[in-house]
């Protein structure tokens, strides 16, 4: 579970990450990352509109997005602010098919900056 210092809960820290972020996009989401202060705990936000489905459908595909984002904390606990869209797509995916597309939009929009991440391990986040 993502804790509270890794949630983002403001409007503006949304709305930065998704507008200067690195932006990377699969089936079932997409996905924007920007980096931030090394100081800085991670943060990751979750967007998951009424097209998704219903609050049942919803409240779900937030769930396993939080539990496949704390991966990405494992390996980047500083340094990173990301934001994950949920595509309608995404309240027929299993929970595989949602983490298969995280890791791979997470790969490929952190690639441009990942040098400069402080990282627990190189690679990516933890599978």
């Amino acid at each position: 579970m993502l804790s509270s210092k890794n949630r983002m809960r403001l409007s503006a820290d949304f709305s930065t990450t998704v507008r200067s972020g690195a932006r990377s996009g699969r089936r079932n989401l997409v996905l924007y990352a920007v980096p931030t202060a090394l100081d800085q705990p991670s943060t990751f936000g979750f967007i998951v509109s009424k097209a998704v489905g219903n609050a049942v459908t919803r409240n779900l595909v937030k769930r396993r997005l939080r539990e496949i984002a704390v991966q990405s904390l494992r390996a980047y606990p500083q340094g990173l602010s990301v934001v994950v869209r949920a595509l309608p797509p995404a309240a027929n995916a299993n929970f595989g098919a949602l983490s298969n597309d995280y890791r791979k939009t997470f790969a490929a929009a952190t690639s441009k900056f990942r040098a400069a991440l402080p990282a627990a391990e190189q690679g990516g986040p933890a599978e």
